[in-house]
C-alpha cells in the first residue's frame, strides 16, 4: 500500500483541483458569488461541489461583469469544458496530445538516470544524451515541422508516432541487445532510439498546432491552443503519479514499456478517431461556420515586390541585424538553463541527495512544474496584463532565477518545494510575454521569421546546459 502512497497522493490533488473548479464555475453559472464557493470548495471539495449542484439558479451575471476571481476561474475551467463540444477530429488531437505528453515528460525525466544505470554513462555523458534528445527534437522541427503541409495531419500523426514507437522499442531494449559503455552497442542501439524519437517527434508537435489551426477558425481558435496547452500540463504532470509504484516495482526499463504501450494506444486513437471521414466533417463545419463572415483584408505590400526587391527587404530587416533584439534573446539563455535543469539535474538530485518520500517519488517532484504553470499562468496573466512588457520580463526572469539559491541550503523538502513553486511562478511571469514581445516589435511581414529566430536560443540552452550539468 505505502508503494501507491503517491498515486493516491496524485490523484487526490486532480480531485481537488477538478471539484474546487467545477465547484466555483457552476457557481458562477448560477448566478452565485464564485469567491465564497470557491473558499467553501476548499476547505470541503466534494460537499462544496454537492451543495452547488443542488443549490437553485438565480439570475447569472453577464461575463465582462466577472470580478478578478471569476474571469481566473472560468480561464482555468474552459479548456476542459470546450473539450467536451469540440469535433471529433480535434478530440483525437488532444487525446493524442496527453498520451504524448505524459510519455515524453516520463521518459525524459528518467533518461539520465537510465544512462547511467543500464547503458554505464557517467553523469557528464548521461546529461549530453538527454540534451541530443531535447536540442535534437528542437532542430528537428525547423526540418521536418513542414510534412504535415505536405501529407496533412493524419498521415504525419500517425508516421510520427511509429517513428517515436520505434525510438522507444530500441531505447527501451538497449540494455538487453548490448553491452554497455560509452559507444558500446547497447549506447548505440540506445542512441538510434533516440533518433527516432527526435525525427517523430520534430513532425508530431508541429503537427499537432497545425491540426488545431486546421480544426479551428477565428473565433475558436484561442480556445483550441489553450485546450492543447492545458492538456499538455496535464500529460507532463501525470509521469508523476504513474512512474513510481511501476519503477520500483519493475525498474526504469518497466516504466519505459508502459510508454511504449501509451505510443501505441496514442497511434490508435489517432488511426480511429481522426478518421478520413472525420476529418471531413470537422473542416466542413469549420468551412460552413466561416461562410458569411466579411474580413477586410489588410494590403500586403510583400505581394507587389520583386524577389529582389523581398530579398533586400529581408536583408534591411533581419532580425540580427536588430541588436536590441539579438541582445534581449541571447541574455534570456542564463534563465533558461533552468527549464533544461528540470530533466537534467533535478531527477538526479532528487533521487540522491533525499532519503523517504522524496527519493522513492523523485517523478512526482520533477513533474510537478506542468501543473503549477497549469494553475498560475491564468492568474499571472490576470494580474499582469496591463504590466510593461519588459518590467514584467526583467521581474520575472528575476523571481525564476532567485530560487536556485535556496537549493544550496542543502536538500530539504520545504527548500525543494519552495524553489519548485517559486521558480514556476516566475516562468509564468515571463515566459507567456517572450512572444508577445517578439511580436510587438518585430516589422510587418516580418514576424515569422522573427519568432523563429526568438526560439533559436532555446535550442542552444539545451545543448549548453546539457554539457555542464
Amino acid at each position: 500500500m505505502s508503494d501507491l502512497l503517491i498515486v493516491f497522493i496524485g490523484l487526490a490533488i486532480m480531485l481537488f483541483i477538478f471539484f474546487v473548479l467545477a465547484t466555483s464555475r457552476t457557481a458562477i453559472l448560477k448566478g452565485y458569488n464564485g469567491l465564497p464557493w470557491f473558499l467553501f470548495s476548499i476547505v470541503l471539495p466534494p460537499f462544496a461541489f454537492i451543495g452547488i449542484l443542488m443549490a437553485k439558479p438565480k439570475i447569472a451575471k453577464p461575463k465582462e461583469d466577472f470580478d478578478f476571481a471569476e474571469n481566473i476561474i472560468m480561464d482555468l475551467s474552459q479548456p476542459f469544458v470546450d473539450l467536451a463540444h469540440t469535433s471529433r477530429a480535434l478530440l483525437g488531437v488532444n487525446l493524442s496530445y496527453v498520451l504524448e505528453g505524459l510519455t515524453y515528460f516520463g521518459v525524459v525525466g528518467l533518461l539520465a538516470i537510465f544512462f547511467n544505470d543500464f547503458i554505464g554513462l557517467d553523469d557528464i555523458d548521461a546529461g549530453r544524451m538527454v540534451g541530443i534528445l531535447t536540442a535534437g527534437i528542437t532542430i528537428a522541427m525547423l526540418f521536418l515541422g513542414a510534412t504535415v503541409d505536405w501529407i496533412g495531419l493524419r498521415k504525419s500523426l500517425l508516421i510520427a508516432l511509429s517513428l517515436m514507437l520505434v525510438g522507444r522499442i530500441l531505447l527501451t531494449t538497449s540494455p538487453d541487445f548490448g553491452v554497455p559503455g560509452l559507444w558500446d552497442s547497447a549506447h548505440i542501439l540506445a542512441m538510434l532510439g533516440i533518433l527516432g524519437i527526435i525525427l517523430g517527434y520534430g513532425i508530431y508537435q508541429p503537427a499537432c498546432y497545425a491540426g488545431v489551426k486546421q480544426l479551428t477558425n477565428e473565433k475558436t481558435a484561442a480556445m483550441g491552443y489553450a485546450m492543447l496547452y492545458a492538456l499538455m500540463n496535464l500529460g507532463g504532470f501525470l509521469p508523476g503519479i504513474i512512474s513510481p509504484p511501476i519503477r520500483r516495482a519493475f525498474g526504469i526499463p518497466g516504466v519505459f514499456w508502459v510508454y511504449v504501450v501509451l505510443t501505441v494506444v496514442g497511434i490508435g486513437i489517432v488511426y480511429f478517431i481522426i478518421t478520413k471521414k472525420a476529418m471531413r466533417k470537422a473542416l466542413g463545419d469549420i468551412k460552413e461556420s466561416s461562410e458569411g463572415e466579411k474580413k477586410e483584408e489588410e494590403k500586403d505590400e510583400m505581394a507587389e515586390m520583386t524577389s529582389k526587391e523581398k530579398f533586400l527587404f529581408y536583408i534591411k530587416n533581419f532580425p540580427l541585424r536588430d541588436l536590441r533584439f539579438l541582445y534581449f534573446i541571447f541574455i534570456l539563455i542564463f534563465v533558461q538553463t533552468l527549464f533544461a535543469h528540470n530533466w537534467l539535474t533535478l531527477p538526479l538530485y532528487t533521487s540522491r541527495a533525499f532519503e523517504g518520500f522524496v527519493s522513492d517519488n523523485f517523478e512526482f517532484f520533477v513533474n510537478l512544474n506542468p501543473i503549477l504553470i497549469f494553475i498560475l499562468a491564468p492568474m499571472v496573466t490576470a494580474l499582469t496584463s496591463k504590466k510593461d512588457t519588459y518590467n514584467m520580463m526583467i521581474i520575472g526572469t528575476a523571481v525564476m532565477a532567485a530560487p536556485t539559491f535556496i537549493l544550496a541550503l542543502g536538500p530539504n523538502f520545504y527548500t525543494l518545494m519552495a524553489y519548485l513553486v517559486l521558480m514556476t511562478l516566475g516562468e509564468a511571469m515571463w515566459q507567456p510575454r517572450f512572444l508577445q514581445w517578439v511580436a510587438e516589435i518585430a516589422p510587418k511581414n516580418m514576424t515569422g521569421i522573427y519568432m523563429g529566430i526568438g526560439q533559436f536560443p532555446w535550442f542552444l540552452t539545451k545543448v549548453i546546459t546539457s554539457l555542464y550539468s
